[in-house]
């Protein structure tokens, strides 16, 4: 089992998906509750909080629930330049650049006064969600989503009756890898908020000690 760990790339280890995991959860709690109640990950619910403004004629409210939703459409258009035109050399990576491009983001975002308009905060943080979703799609042999949770729970579900229905030992396996990255997502929504309540924006830069974390293992073993 370790000979079989050792042979996958650090971004598609569960370790790197369990971080990135915590993150996500992080930043949806804090967007929500300290930057107007838009959700930085879910765009569903942006999606569906938009419809109910246009139905109402709340054109401006409409706008405004644009504005996540577009960034995000960005952040995957960036990634998907960035992973053609990167280099594949161990420090040129674009998985490492993706990280540093999050991190140096959120420190950023910390030292934001609480007057700085909502929007240009939901702007970059859904961005800095789409490009890590976008980025990390892997954990061995599952395809997850680290900003997440609806698809994971499906799949989740899926192997759970795959595993009790045919006792097949790879779905018990898969449904583990699921349940334990949806756990993460849901610690680090808590811890988001949490220290959002006590830091308000500065919460933030909790996030970049774990994407820290994660740049470092990546650097250490690509």
């Amino acid at each position: 089992m370790d000979s079989l760990l050792q042979r996958k790339p650090t971004h598609e280890t569960l370790r790197i998906g369990v971080l990135l995991a915590v993150t996500g959860g992080f930043l949806d709690a804090y967007t929500y509750l300290s930057r107007g109640g838009v959700f930085a990950n879910a765009q569903t619910g942006n999606i569906v909080l938009l419809c109910l403004s246009a139905a109402q004629g709340e054109w401006l409210r409409m706008l405004y629930y644009c504005i996540p939703i577009l960034a995000f459409f960005l952040g995957v258009l960036a990634t998907e330049a960035l992973k053609h035109h990167s280099s594949r050399s161990r420090f040129a990576r674009w998985e490492h650049m993706v990280i540093l491009m999050e991190l140096l983001l959120l420190l950023i975002i910390g030292f934001l006064p609480a007057s700085v308009p909502n929007a240009i905060v939901n702007v970059t943080v859904s961005f800095i969600c789409s490009i890590q979703v976008n980025s990390f799609r892997k954990i061995h042999d599952i395809s997850y989503a680290s900003t997440m949770c609806t698809g994971n729970l499906r799949s989740a579900a899926e192997n759970c009756f795959l595993f009790a229905a045919n006792r097949d030992i790879a779905a018990g396996k898969r449904f583990g890898r699921y349940a334990l990255i949806i756990l993460a997502f849901c610690c680090g929504a808590v811890i988001g908020a949490l220290l959002t309540g006590w830091l308000g924006g500065k919460a933030v830069w909790f996030c970049c000690l774990v994407l820290a974390v994660v740049w470092g293992m990546l650097l250490l073993r690509p």
